[in-house]
């Protein structure tokens, strides 16, 4: 045998399996198709590389709505707290932010992928960039790798590592579907996650709210009936296609599956600006505001609410003067202001491209990959881990979790399969 494990892919599902497999004794090679390194995780959390999520196991599973569940047995011997100790031993100090997201105290991805990169020298791992991969070999078990060049490597333990179809500038450009279908694998169907919302409307098209940001506001998905299918709150932001920001994101992939579902051209989300105050509470503010300040006009009256130009732009909406006082206001003007205020609908038309989204849905199916060991149920000695599988998470260190503990349970196994055999 060439190698002992061989990890396709240098993402960080691909990182971790390769260091774990090589703190288990065994002598691995990565091949990776890239010029350089976790680039994925360079680019990660704005560039400061969000390296996990310090919440509770059953918390962070409901973040990973995509198959969380299936996390449970590879989470028991390798969890988020083990990847912040992990980092910490390698010299990366994190720290923890809102919602749990924890980041390198030096703000910068880069302490991160060269932590990686300097332990994988000190393991004495093969690396090997500028490689693509033909195909992964097969008999009745796992053989080894072909490239691109026609160069064959031999070994027991092949660990597919090589992401999704998102992001296709990071290197995942889907790959490793038709090696996994070769191994006799199903994958199932894809789609974007996480990925910004696209709207006819006619004020997004004439880009009249674009660049605006709303802060803390509870965006519903409403199905044709007008009953909520979901709800998250968080920030979002205008565009001149649509609707993004870190609300939108998480709601994409339930736009996804509705629009699929309903077989209706557009989806209604509605946008509530001030999710701590109900209907009632609202509209006796809006009117309190006026009565204190009878000869002013509401746009002066109202402004603070909410943001100036999402203010005046609802003003528009519901026909309402904004230079109007309290004398010359209708009770139904009120309601209606309220009304806006809570749940103004848009029609959502789609999203954009899975290339676009920041992470794939769907992927190698669970119900053929081993959940403790990440071995492939159809081939003995195949190994997934990362996005490659059909697991994601919302944005917040959820996927690199995933990717992680994915990765150190493939890293384990395959090294352990070697000296087995």
């Amino acid at each position: 045998m060439d190698y002992d494990v061989i990890v396709v892919g240098g993402g960080p599902s691909g990182l971790m399996a390769a260091i774990t497999a090589a703190e288990h004794g065994a002598r691995v090679m990565l091949l990776d198709k890239g010029d350089k390194l976790g680039r994925k995780l360079a680019i990660s959390g704005g560039g400061r590389c969000n390296v996990t999520n310090a919440m509770p196991i059953d918390e962070l599973i409901k973040h990973i709505p995509g198959n969380g569940r299936f996390l449970y047995s590879a989470f028991s011997s390798f969890d988020n707290q083990d990847i912040i100790r992990f980092f910490e031993q390698l010299g990366v100090g994190l720290k923890e932010e809102d919602h749990g997201r924890m980041f390198p105290i030096s703000n910068n991805a880069k302490s991160v992928v060269d932590a990686l990169l300097k332990r994988m020298d000190d393991l004495k791992i093969t690396l090997n960039i500028h490689t693509p991969i033909q195909a992964v070999l097969y008999s009745d078990h796992v053989e080894g790798v072909k490239t691109l060049d026609g160069k064959k490597y031999s070994s027991d333990s092949v660990i597919v590592a090589v992401g999704g179809k998102s992001v296709p500038q990071t290197g995942s450009t889907g790959d490793g579907y038709a090696w996994a279908k070769a191994a006799g694998h199903t994958i199932t169907e894809l789609y974007p996650t996480e990925v910004p919302l696209t709207s006819n409307e006619p004020f997004i098209q004439q880009k009249t709210l674009q660049g605006l940001s709303l802060t803390d506001v509870a965006v519903t998905l409403v199905n044709p009936k007008g009953k909520a299918i979901q709800t998250h709150r968080w920030d979002m932001i205008f565009t001149h296609f649509g609707l993004s920001g870190p609300a939108i994101l998480r709601l994409s992939q339930f736009v996804v599956k509705a629009l699929k579902k309903f077989k209706t051209p557009d989806v209604i989300v509605t946008i509530d600006s001030k999710p701590d105050l109900n209907s009632d509470m609202l509209r006796s503010l809006l009117l309190n505001l006026t009565e204190s300040n009878p000869k002013k006009a509401l746009k002066n009256v109202w402004k603070g609410i909410i943001p100036e130009r999402y203010l005046m732009f609802l003003f528009e909406q519901i026909h309402l003067s904004p230079d109007l006082n309290f004398h010359e206001l209708a009770k139904e003007d009120i309601r209606k202001m309220a009304e806006a205020l809570k749940q103004f609908p848009i029609h959502i038309s789609g999203t954009l491209s899975i290339e676009k989204a920041f992470i794939t849905g769907g992927g190698v199916s669970l119900k053929e990959v081993n959940p403790k060991t990440m071995e492939s149920k159809k081939m003995p000695g195949l190994y997934f881990c990362g996005e490659i599988l059909d697991i994601h998470g919302y944005t917040g260190g959820y996927n690199i979790t995933s990717a992680f503990v994915t990765g150190h349970a493939a890293g384990t196994a395959a090294a352990e399969r070697v000296s087995e055999l």
